[in-house]
């Protein structure tokens, strides 16, 4: 993998997976900035198909005949590598892929698609949103209280920013902002103006042995920084980092900045801004949940310390909304509330059941109709990560009132004996044992399920970050005497 990479507009471009969630907004903003970009993806949907309006070259399939396509134009392969199609990867492409091997046989560059994210942030300002849980949803905010406040900034996120329709967006403000990835551990090459850490937890342990080695991953992007920003509130970064400035949702004393809550509801939360100990005003943020208030405290900080005004930002704030599959609420299917959410750690599917739970016993919510009771349709991601947490896992989920439990998503991972949805199932039925708990063999069998188990009112939340999010289409294509069970209004 090259260090230092410099983007060269001479140099085509060719993502492998273009349609993936980080690769696609780097390869879009490259495209909108005059590069010549193409990608491989066999995917055919609503995110190509804006690539390939942006000027990307998409192909459908990944071959070496890919590969040949893109080298059209370079001197028979015999120009100089600067020349030369640049191939980038994700962690998630194989070496056996057929273009990486092809890439590899003619001569081609090859690198990862952090090292072009490093080199966009080494281009210009930038802000770096890293940490275990919180940073996709940080950094959506802090651009779009960028943008809202006219500073038309860059951006590079793990999710769909509501204000842009897009994960990537080519700005021509002085700032980019990006979210830091932790998982592979290359956020290290990153060297932002400003970093944010929203927290630190154990996670990704296929790549982390231990909590000291993300840890001292983390330190190293710190260190990479010119200026560190961390949640005080998060005893690990106030153990093992020197943050330049520290914000905090528990107190405003001690801290740069805080934002004490003054009414927790399911539809928002009020609060109250101080500085260096000293108030500066009150906002509304219509995001619930203590977690959302931490992100926005975060973002609202990372723009005081850009110079914007307090007033603009709490204008901004009140019109905040989360990135996709954060609490996305799909609709209404048989008098049930459907909503999507990413949560795939104890610690985000606690909080999230945590938001829901205010929604349903506060009588507020955001959503289209007063829920009554709250169903978790949970699918663990990765045999690894389930091994590591399971009892954890069980502990968040008996939160709920009724827990389904999907297939494993295995992300390529081979099965660990005894680690399965069943034996989560297990560990939740044992926390609860007067409620329902199940496990299913398939997502078909898991949509007839949670028609058959719920009720008009319920709250049916689905969370993972696997193939989980396919639940509203699939109840949507349920037939016949499913679609019969009660889809009259809720009666008070």
């Amino acid at each position: 993998m090259p260090l230092g990479l410099q983007l060269d507009r001479q140099q085509p471009l060719h993502f492998i997976g273009v349609g993936g969630i980080g690769m696609s907004a780097l390869a879009g903003i490259l495209a909108s900035r005059g590069f010549r970009v193409s990608g491989s993806d066999p995917r055919d949907n609503a995110v190509t198909a804006a690539l390939g309006k942006a000027g990307v070259r998409i192909f459908h399939e990944q071959n070496a005949a890919t590969i040949h396509a893109i080298g059209v134009g370079t001197t028979g392969g015999a120009t100089a590598a600067a020349q030369l199609p640049l191939v980038v990867l994700s962690s998630a492409v194989p070496e056996s892929n057929p273009e990486v091997q092809e890439a590899l046989r003619l001569g081609f560059p090859l690198c990862h698609r952090s090292d072009v994210l490093a080199a966009l942030i080494a281009d210009q300002p930038s802000i770096a949103v890293a940490g275990s849980h919180g940073k996709t949803t940080t950094s959506t905010l802090v651009a779009t209280l960028l943008e809202a406040t006219g500073h038309d900034p860059t951006a590079v996120i793990g999710g769909i920013v509501p204000a842009f329709g897009s994960n990537g967006r080519h700005g021509d403000g002085r700032l980019l902002v990006a979210e830091a990835d932790e998982s592979d551990g290359s956020l290290v090459k990153f060297a932002a103006e400003l970093g944010v850490i929203t927290n630190l937890e154990l996670d990704h342990t296929d790549h982390y042995p231990d909590l000291a080695a993300l840890v001292a991953t983390l330190q190293r992007f710190a260190t990479g920084c010119r200026r560190l920003l961390a949640n005080r509130d998060c005893p690990i970064l106030r153990e093992s980092f020197e943050a330049d400035s520290w914000w905090s949702t528990e107190r405003a004393d001690g801290v740069s900045f805080a934002a004490i809550a003054s009414e927790e509801r399911g539809d928002g939360t009020r609060a109250d801004f101080f500085e260096n100990g000293e108030l500066v005003g009150h906002f509304d943020l219509p995001l619930p949940g203590r977690h959302n208030l931490s992100n926005a405290t975060a973002a609202m900080a990372a723009c005081r310390l850009e110079g914007i005004p307090f007033a603009a930002l709490k204008e901004a704030v009140a019109r905040l909304q989360p990135p996709g599959r954060r609490f996305d609420c799909r609709g209404l299917w048989a008098g049930r509330i459907v909503v999507d959410d990413y949560a795939h750690h104890p610690s985000e599917v606690a909080a999230t059941l945590q938001m829901a739970r205010l929604m349903v016993e506060s009588g507020r919510s955001p959503l289209p109709s007063q829920p009554r009771r709250l169903v978790a349709v949970f699918q663990p991601h990765r045999y690894s990560r389930t091994a590591q947490f399971l009892e954890e896992f069980a502990d968040a989920l008996a939160a709920a009132d009724l827990v389904l439990v999907a297939p494993l998503y295995a992300a390529g991972e081979a099965p660990i004996e005894g680690v399965s949805s069943e034996a989560l199932a297990a560990a939740v039925q044992a926390r609860i044992p007067s409620s329902t708990v199940e496990a299913s063999p398939d997502l078909t069998v898991l949509a007839q399920r949670v028609a058959a188990c719920t009720e008009v009112g319920d709250l049916v939340l689905a969370m993972g970050a696997g193939d989980v999010n396919s639940l509203w289409d699939r109840l949507q294509s349920l037939e016949g005497s499913w679609l019969t069970a009660a889809t009259a209004p809720l009666v008070a």
